[in-house]
């Protein structure tokens, strides 16, 4: 980034100090900016000079961002992104994009050839650097969460319910969910059932925040039923193993039902388990001509057939 002065504040200072307040750590930032440690430490050290407080607290153990970092940092982002837009006014007249996208999502999703997506956008825009963060025990929640603190650019989520408010979103494609229970067990010849009839069961389900759980919480709700949840899981083939072993019964997109004959689907017949998968940006920060490229890019890599592929919860 070009070192531009704003009210006696560098750019770069702004952007190094993002990074840490990111990663938590001089090192891991350096390495993300592809510059020596020392750098970094000497733009964050100016920047505290130049505001006149300190703005990490720094031991051995950890990096933590002090009151007046935590308010610096939306502050930072928008000025970011402020830069930012003025750079991509520029280059859309030109013929290459530069910058960096950084993208959530979802482990495995299914119904998207990511890599492929991932790999046509760089074979055309080998100026933009990309960087990937997979979600972790907080699902989709912790990725809109991510889009709003503006630690990521563009998201790949799923929807079980309504909308995140603070984001842009389009769904990309429904992922129609079914039971699936041991092929021991006394409802396995039945092909379909009622929640009511299950809801006695012990649950392999998704942690909080995922769109998997909300939308099987939403429709258990909907049906004025309670369950309980015996195990919480983030990947379906591991839910679907559970589920095979006789640990309990589990919910899972059809597409990742695997075609075994330790388990058997259940089509639910009185609530609908269906959930949605989405491109999302947040709404209050700027959306890059590079990340802008990436999203008009989706739409052929979508699959929306019912092929069972394996897929992580979303």
């Amino acid at each position: 980034m070009p070192c531009v002065i704003l009210g006696g504040v560098e750019l770069r200072h702004l952007e190094y100090f993002v990074a840490v307040a990111d990663e938590r750590s001089f090192t891991r930032a350096a390495a993300r900016l592809h510059v020596v440690q020392s750098a970094v430490s000497a733009a964050v050290s100016a920047l505290e000079r130049e505001l006149g407080t300190t703005l990490f607290a720094r031991s051995a153990q950890r990096v933590a961002l002090t009151g007046p970092g935590e308010a610096l940092l939306p502050k930072a982002r928008a000025a970011l992104d402020a830069a930012q837009a003025a750079r991509d006014a520029v280059l859309e007249a030109g013929t290459q994009l530069r910058g960096t996208v950084t993208v959530g999502c979802l482990t495995g999703v299914g119904g998207i050839d990511f890599a492929g997506l991932l790999g046509a956008y760089h074979a055309a825009n080998p100026g933009v650097r990309l960087l990937l963060r997979a979600a972790t025990w907080d699902g989709s929640a912790g990725l809109a969460r991510s889009l709003g603190a503006g630690e990521i650019d563009v998201a790949f989520l799923g929807v079980g319910g309504r909308p995140f408010p603070h984001l842009r979103t389009r769904e990309l494609l429904r992922i129609p969910q079914v039971l699936v229970v041991p092929a021991a067990h006394e409802l396995a010849g039945r092909g379909e059932v009622t929640l009511a009839e299950v809801a006695g069961e012990p649950f392999i389900d998704y942690p909080l925040g995922y769109a998997n759980r909300t939308a099987n919480d939403r429709a258990f709700g909907a049906a004025g039923l309670e369950r309980m949840i015996a195990m919480e899981v983030t990947d379906v083939t591991v839910a679907a193993d559970f589920a095979a072993h006789g640990l309990g019964v589990t919910i899972l997109p059809v597409r990742a039902v695997p075609d075994s004959p330790r388990c058997v689907p259940l089509r639910v017949t009185d609530q609908s388990l269906e959930w949605s998968l989405h491109v999302a940006t947040a709404k209050h920060r700027h959306v890059s001509a590079a990340t802008a490229a990436l999203i008009d890019m989706v739409d052929p890599y979508v699959d929306a057939g019912p092929a069972r592929t394996p897929s992580r919860a979303g």
